[in-house]
């Protein structure tokens, strides 16, 4: 039985024999007797409404962790299938090139070529549409040493350089590098360019497509070593699909450093070789989910798709995302799924917070501004986006 149909309650019980003043109330006497027996000023009990906002508010919240787990599983994680398709091609294309360049230019020192990155590391998000190739070079430990950017006259903690040493024990010539020699210092952009003429303009294309049954051609005239890879039907005709993209990453490794010629990243200075912080931030967040379960890379795989999806934030790229994972983690421990929609929401707020500061310092090398290479009218642009996103997050996950 409904409540209203057992009539009043006790204590708003009517007397008929009393008075009429009695039954006949000012507003200013219901409305005190209403605080008394805790009644809102529309004469809703407060339990009643505080009931009614606490209910609202967890539908509110389950439709928002339910809204970004399918954000995760329909527009931000790749099919298995689809990340095994790109590797299977990248890897054929890594064959091809090591077994040219072994044939080609068999003096040259190089390690075992391999795939890298994110869609190695599962870290790729939206399509599978890019993988990178390492190629390690073998320099002879006695004559060549690796120099800190700190160090250089650079003074950038990401830009070091390759100084030859002991050439008056070993006179230049001895190392097969030394023939990319610049100033003492061996030139990241010269092995690229020699990379360039020796694999991108001289190996036949033509005839690796045909083995491949995939149109395979190289994107000249960047600063990079890069090839675009496209898929091709039973006729031979282009299948439409989104192309591959494979770019040639030459390094040098020594211990838990990773140095790349990376150009495009260390312009104008052609001697410097670029810092790779992913190894070691890849390899933190790897860490740190495995110890307590955590869903910290989800969320970064979340909050790059975000990105990529949306014009506004396409600027912003993985490397400032992690790292404000990593800050974040150091303060925040609770990364579980369900409490994922609260780290993404608390991501954005501290996004905004860095944006406005126009710095967000890189978690291995705080020296380093993760935003500095971003514009003026970028930095407006993101920073209007993420903060209407405060009150509706929902608008993000287009």
């Amino acid at each position: 039985m409904e409540p209203w149909l057992l009539g009043p309650p006790p204590e708003y019980s009517v007397d008929l024999h009393k008075p009429d003043e009695f039954h006949h109330t000012t507003p200013e006497q219901e409305q005190e007797l209403g605080k008394k027996q805790g009644l809102t000023s529309d004469g809703t009990h407060r339990d009643v409404c505080s009931q009614q906002a606490g209910n609202h508010q967890w539908r509110t919240v389950r439709a928002f962790k339910e809204r970004l787990q399918q954000y995760y599983h329909t527009r931000a994680a790749l099919a298995p299938g689809q990340i095994r398709r790109a590797q299977s091609l990248a890897l054929d294309i890594c064959t091809e090139i090591q077994g040219f360049l072994h044939s080609r230019l068999p003096d040259m020192p190089l390690g075992e070529m391999n795939l890298g990155g994110s869609l190695l590391d599962d870290l790729q998000v939206v399509s599978a549409d890019h993988a990178c190739l390492l190629v390690p070079l073998q320099l002879e430990a006695s004559l060549w040493r690796l120099v800190p950017g700190e160090e250089t006259l650079l003074t950038h903690p990401l830009h070091w350089m390759v100084r030859r040493v002991n050439l008056e024990y070993f006179p230049r010539g001895r190392s097969y590098w030394d023939r990319y020699l610049v100033g003492g210092y061996l030139s990241a952009e010269a092995v690229v360019n020699m990379f360039s003429k020796a694999v991108m303009e001289t190996i036949n294309w033509p005839s690796i497509s045909s083995t491949l049954d995939c149109l395979v051609r190289p994107v000249l005239g960047g600063p990079d070593l890069k090839l675009e890879i496209r898929p091709l039907d039973e006729f031979g005709a282009e299948t439409g699909d989104e192309p591959l993209f494979v770019s040639m990453l030459p390094l040098l490794r020594e211990g838990d450093v990773v140095l790349s010629a990376q150009t495009e990243l260390t312009s104008p200075w052609v001697n410097a070789w670029h810092l790779s912080l992913y190894p070691w931030e890849n390899q933190r967040l790897s860490q740190l989910d495995t110890a307590d379960g955590g869903r910290r890379r989800q969320t970064l795989k979340i909050l790059k798709a975000v990105c990529r999806l949306n014009p506004a934030l396409r600027p912003l790229e993985a490397a400032p995302l992690s790292n404000l994972i990593l800050h974040l983690s150091d303060g925040e421990s609770d990364w579980s799924e369900s409490s994922l929609h609260a780290r993404f929401q608390q991501c954005i707020t501290e996004l905004i917070g860095y944006l406005e500061n126009g710095a967000l310092h890189s978690y291995f090398k705080p020296a380093v501004n993760l935003l500095s290479g971003l514009s003026e009218d970028q930095v407006d642009q993101m920073g209007f986006m993420l903060y209407c996103s405060i009150t509706e997050p929902e608008i993000l996950l287009i």
